[in-house]
């Protein structure tokens, strides 16, 4: 059987084709595409329009190579949603959630429900753009009309089949659902004016969505395609490519964002999960994602959109590989990076401001980016082992952020764990495992990840030179101290 992953991002889309060939799982990208969001009104929206017609014009391509039949998985990027009228009809345009409307909206809800009760309810991390604080947002005459709210993967598996479902591990990511009763929490349902029946139904990994509906597209030469819910919230998905095994191991599923945490059997809801802001974002096959989201590529992504010269990712890393790492400590999980007008000229401002020597070339930026990530690591890493009272010996990291060898071997050397990285696709890998654990092709979650070892390069990374990483740390936590005082 064939299997094809979308899997879509933040900045690009594609779609993945899996199949087993003697004994390991062999994957093609058979389409790419852009994506991004786009500003009018002062207002980021995305093209949901154009998403769907690139999946379409996807599997025309896999019919092309001779795939009549085919299941068909989606995953994208997490707590953005659409609104659905009575008609099924989309109210408004997707709005983003690099959006500014929810800059200060934590503070507006907060004052009304406790960061305490809403994290005993939810226990999810506090971020500014969590879907709770978009819907609090969101125009009062549009949540009045609105029949259905879905995420965006779900939304697009509706198009495509005319099934609303509500997938758990993405919905879980929108701060709504009730970590306790895993069900919409109706308390914070009252802060957005919505009900629980707004919602379709629950769904899991591994679930059979339906079948694409030929006759809608009839411009497309389709194959025959059966789609099947996924882990539909990529970071998900990721974790499910992931070939960690047994209990002391631990990942970073990065890309746009990087997601460093653990898979648990249970969530962590206390006091120092609270303080730290780890999430219990819901995994496939009855896990948890206990983790934080860091700020990932998305910066050095935005460094490279606004220079005079084009880079590529492996030129950022001989670059930042030239410098003395450690010149600045700049806390890049700050709300102030999310979506500046040019991360340049605000990486130097924050520099100004903090008395620290200011970055100018291309191998100074990066090298700024890449051992403030490293850092931001290790310390979660430590933070996670604290909380959890476990010992992590074994760090994972996944997705495209793997290739950077000198993140990896930096991150080894400040952590002093082994790191393994790859495989690059882990996303995608994670998407065309469930459907083949759907389809009974793999038995279970464990002898999937045996397959990710079989089938991928992992490369290993010990931790080779002596860096006080405790002292580097404390230097990073004194320099974010102090400017959080100045604010």
């Amino acid at each position: 059987m064939i299997h094809i992953a979308v899997d879509i991002g933040a900045s690009s889309g594609r779609l993945v084709l899996g199949k087993m060939e003697n004994g390991k799982l062999v994957i093609e990208e058979i389409h790419r595409f852009a994506n991004g969001f786009t500003t009018q009104n002062e207002t980021c929206f995305w093209d949901i329009d154009h998403l769907l017609n690139e999946i379409l014009k996807g599997l025309e391509s896999a019919k092309k190579l001779g795939y009549d039949h085919c299941t068909l998985g989606i995953d994208t990027w997490g707590t953005d949603y659409v609104l659905l009228d009575d008609n099924g009809h989309r109210v408004q345009e997707v709005i983003s959630y690099r959006d500014k409307r929810t800059e200060n909206t934590i503070e507006k809800v907060t004052r009304t429900l406790p960061k305490e009760i809403i994290y005993q309810k939810t226990g999810i991390q506090f971020l500014s753009f969590n879907t709770l604080y978009q819907l609090y947002e969101e125009d009062i005459k549009n949540l009045k009309v609105t029949r259905n709210v879905m995420t965006v993967p779900d939304y697009i598996g509706y198009c495509l089949t005319g099934k609303k479902v509500t997938e758990v591990t993405s919905a879980s990511s929108m701060q709504l659902l009730n970590v306790n009763t895993k069900k919409f929490d109706e308390e914070l349902l009252n802060l957005i004016a919505l009900s629980k029946d707004q919602f379709p139904p629950f769904a899991n990994p591994g679930e059979r969505l339906g079948k694409l509906m030929k006759e809608r597209f009839s411009t497309f030469d389709l194959p025959n395609t059966e789609v099947i819910i996924v882990a539909s919230h990529d970071t998900a998905s990721a974790i499910v490519g992931s070939p960690g095994n047994g209990e002391k191991w631990a990942y970073i599923s990065s890309g746009t964002w990087s997601l460093l945490g653990i898979e648990s059997d249970k969530p962590i809801v206390n006091e120092l999960a609270l303080k730290n802001n780890y999430t219990n974002e819901w995994g496939a096959y009855g896990t948890y994602r206990f983790l934080k989201n860091i700020i990932g590529m998305w910066v050095i992504q935005e460094v490279r959109r606004h220079l005079k010269e084009d880079y590529n990712f492996e030129q950022f890393v001989y670059e930042a590989e030239k410098i003395k790492v450690c010149r600045q400590f700049i806390n890049f999980n700050d709300k102030r990076f999310l979506n500046p007008e040019n991360m340049i000229q605000e990486i130097q401002q924050y520099c100004r401001e903090t008395n620290q020597e200011i970055p100018h070339t291309v191998g100074e930026l990066a090298n700024c980016i890449f051992t403030n990530m490293s850092i931001i690591y290790a310390m979660s890493i430590r933070q996670i082992e604290e909380i959890t009272g476990k010992r992590i010996e074994q760090l994972h990291i996944v997705g495209g952020g793997a290739k950077n060898e000198f993140v990896n071997q930096l991150t080894a050397d400040l952590s002093g764990k082994t790191i393994y990285a790859g495989p690059t696709e882990a996303t995608a890998i994670g998407n065309i495992l469930v459907q083949m654990i759907s389809g009974n092709e793999i038995s279970d979650l464990q002898t999937a990840r045996q397959l990710i070892e079989h089938s991928f390069l992992i490369k290993k990374y010990e931790p080779k030179e002596k860096i006080e990483s405790s002292s580097l740390i404390e230097k990073f936590k004194q320099a974010i101290s102090m400017k959080e005082e100045c604010k």
